[in-house]
Order: C-alpha cells, then sequence, then structure tokens
C-alpha cells in the first residue's frame, strides 16, 4: 500500500476533523466576541435625553432624591424596565429634582430638551455648588410626544457618575 493508496480514504477524515476543528474555533470566535460585544462598561454608555424617556418602563415610579439603575432586561418583569435602588447601595443614577416645562405649545422636541438641559444644569450647579460635583454628570429624562399630549410637562434631572455607580445618595446634606 503507498501514500497514494491511503491517501483518498485519511483526506475525507482529515476534512472532517479540520471542519470540526474549524467549527469549534468559529463557535468560540462568536460566543467570546457575543460576551464582549453585550457588555458595555457604563463608560460607553451615552446618557443623553434619549436614553431613558417618560416611556421607559419604571422610571415614572422614581420620585425626586431616588437612585435607580440603568435600563437593563428583566424577563421576570417582561422585558427592560428601570429598577429602583434604595439609594443605601450603590445605583447608576439619581434623581436630584425636576423641571416643569411651563408651556402648552405644540411638541417640540429640539425645544423640549434645550430647555431640560439648561434648566437640569442650572439645578445641578444649585444642588453642587463649585467643586462639590465630586465627578458627577447629569441628563434630563424628558416627556414623550404621547405622555405630553397627555399633559405631563415634567422633566427628571438625574445625576450619575461616567464609568462607576454611584456609592450612595449624592445629595447634599443641607
Amino acid at each position: 500500500m503507498t501514500n497514494q493508496d491511503t491517501a483518498p480514504d485519511r483526506a475525507p477524515a482529515t476534512r472532517h476533523r479540520l471542519l470540526r476543528g474549524g467549527a469549534a474555533l468559529l463557535c468560540t470566535a462568536v460566543l467570546l466576541g457575543t460576551l464582549v460585544g453585550s457588555s458595555t462598561p457604563s463608560s460607553a454608555i451615552l446618557k443623553d435625553e434619549h436614553f431613558i424617556t417618560a416611556q421607559t418602563p419604571g422610571i415614572l415610579d422614581i420620585e425626586g432624591g431616588e437612585c435607580f439603575d440603568d435600563p437593563a432586561d428583566l424577563p421576570e418583569a417582561g422585558g427592560v424596565v428601570v429598577v429602583y435602588r434604595p439609594c443605601a447601595q450603590t445605583a447608576d443614577n439619581q434623581s436630584y429634582g425636576f423641571v416643569h416645562a411651563d408651556v402648552d405649545a405644540a411638541w417640540d422636541p429640539a425645544a423640549l430638551a434645550a430647555f431640560a438641559w439648561r434648566a437640569c444644569r442650572q439645578l445641578f450647579v444649585r444642588t453642587w455648588p463649585d467643586d462639590q460635583a465630586r465627578g458627577l454628570r447629569f441628563y434630563p429624562i424628558l416627556p414623550t410626544v404621547e405622555t405630553w399630549a397627555d399633559g405631563d410637562r415634567d422633566v427628571m434631572c438625574v445625576a450619575y457618575r461616567q464609568g462607576g455607580r454611584l456609592p450612595g445618595s449624592m445629595l447634599p446634606k443641607w
């Protein structure tokens, strides 16, 4: 028996091993890519007026001064929701107040966003004057076109720490 005689018999087995090895390698790469791609560090999250809206489930349960986590998929809750977190624990965000858009104008998302950023900035500076903000940033949570039509004119102002969780309530003790 020569190598030429055995080569055709080995070729399919070798090809199957290579295919199995390649498939396993491909599955591993896809799994690692999925794991790496699905774990978004909090520093990569853009928290702006679109991050959470009045229609994000759970956000309407948050009151001024309360802490909550970023929206997350909770199958037991039926999907993506905002979860209240006692401020004594660590949390992603803390509501530091509400501002009322005192207008009855038609829905104008650009004007509302400009108002919300300006008003939340003013409230932020009053809440944490000078350098007392300790690395905090803020973003507004706006009414949506649907909640606006229902008369919602309140904007929630939210503080957070880019790249990390809040270690407790960040509101100053007056």
